[in-house]
């Protein structure tokens, strides 16, 4: 029994209501009964379902899923960004600039479609830099690129529910297909991009292909090919997601154009991010949606809400319109090509010509290709603090892929750390 509240703020010294209300407290979080004319009984607790003991136990062991990758020093992961160069200062000033700006608007759902703001630049910058002509009303601002294609999956329901997939092939995006009760036809590669006569087999009325830079492979979808597929999609009245997921970053020759931007026939849907040029937690991603499915896709979701944070979508239209975005991807260019530099070298350096390197002229990871078993070569590597992927994560069926391929990813690793962490790795390959 507890003893009462009289007795107790004397005792404390303290006043009877502040008693009283921590008594409540007690009762109301279940921990206490008062009881008339007995007083205020302490209810036995049940036994918890794990020890503290035991609990840390678990935890400390790793089987309680926490979402977090086994640290490793040197880590190839592909995804990761240069944080060091991230302009935080003028971010947060553009974030502060929103939460003072009073307009409530900013604190409610958002807008449909996304920030109009932000989709008339996006509108700008598409056209400048990927060659893309469209209206901001034809841009839809995401959480994400799986947020998008799934969106897609329920607009294009209607279409067969086949979709024809590069394989390999971004597994992410595989995956919401399948979720969504999509059948997955896997297209071969050539060496410059999908097949096409795999693709007019199919008998699909939807592809999904990274054209500017194939992932993971990383070649160059050539114009003659572009025109091809434009021409496949107009005849066959199908469409065509193109995903330009980090098309910012090419080091061999200018940018290449988007499919996007070869389109007379409105056949494309075009795909696009920020987690590679800017922040992934700023989880912004867009469709640029042909005109003709803007109607149909506002009757369809008219009733869903906007994913994406109004007020991060409005600090990322004051990025932007005052060209912090251009001067950040023009920065990181030079960052990231200098990594790549150093990366080749490195490989060149310490393992000469027992490996071949594939997808080397742009974006943020290369395939390494050797005469080894790409399992071993990752176990081995992990005990030197190294970690690379398996490129079969990316195979519809992993039995298919090439077993002596690892992946490399080096955005979010320094110079010394890429130096070091390939001579970690020659070390486990050769062991």
């Amino acid at each position: 029994m507890l003893p009462s509240i009289r007795y107790l703020s004397e005792h404390l010294k303290v006043s009877k209501n502040t008693v009283e209300n921590a008594y409540g407290q007690l009762a109301a979080e279940g921990y206490t009964e008062s009881k008339p004319r007995s007083g205020i009984k302490v209810l036995p607790l049940e036994k918890p379902l794990l020890p503290l003991t035991q609990y840390n136990d678990v935890a400390r062991s790793g089987r309680c899923d926490s979402g977090q990758k086994p640290a490793a020093p040197y880590d190839f992961t592909y995804g990761d960004i240069d944080l060091n160069h991230f302009p935080y200062k003028v971010w947060k000033r553009c974030l502060q600039d929103v939460l003072t700006s009073g307009e409530p608007d900013l604190f409610l759902y958002g807008a449909h479609q996304g920030d109009l703001g932000l989709r008339q630049e996006l509108a700008k910058y598409l056209f400048q830099a990927r060659g893309v002509r469209c209206s901001p009303e034809q841009i839809v601002i995401c959480s994400g690129t799986q947020h998008a294609v799934s969106l897609l999956c329920q607009l294009l329901s209607n279409r067969g529910r086949r979709v024809a997939a590069e394989n390999p092939g971004y597994d992410g995006v595989r995956s919401v297909f399948l979720n969504h009760g999509w059948e997955v036809r896997p297209i071969g590669l050539e060496a410059d991009g999908i097949d096409l006569k795999q693709l007019a087999e199919s008998r699909a009325k939807l592809t999904y292909v990274t054209p500017s830079h194939q992932f993971p492979y990383g070649m160059v979808l050539p114009i003659q090919k572009r025109l091809k597929l434009l021409e496949w999609a107009h005849h066959h009245g199908a469409y065509i997601i193109e995903d330009d997921y980090d098309s910012e970053f090419r080091y061999q020759g200018r940018p290449i154009p988007s499919l996007k931007a070869l389109d007379t026939k409105e056949n494309v849907i075009y795909l696009g991010t920020f987690s590679k040029s800017f922040l992934p937690s700023a989880r912004l991603s867009y469709i640029v949606l042909p005109e003709e499915l803007t109607g149909p896709f506002c009757e369809k979701f008219r009733r869903y809400s906007q994913p994406s944070s109004p007020i991060i979508q409005r600090a990322m239209y004051l990025f932007m319109k005052e060209g912090h975005f251009e001067r950040h991807i023009r920065k990181m260019k030079k960052v990231y090509q200098e990594k790549h530099k150093t990366l080749l070298s490195a490989i060149d350096k310490y393992f000469g010509d027992q490996v071949q390197i594939i997808g080397q002229k742009a974006g943020l990871h290369i395939v390494i290709k050797a005469n080894k078993h790409a399992g071993d070569v990752i176990s081995k590597a992990e005990k030197q603090g190294v970690k690379v992927y398996p490129v079969s994560d990316f195979w519809i069926d992993p039995e298919d892929s090439p077993s002596s391929m690892v992946m490399a990813g080096f955005g979010g690793l320094s110079e010394m750390e890429i130096e070091e962490g390939i001579k970690r790795l020659q070390k486990a390959w050769s062991s």
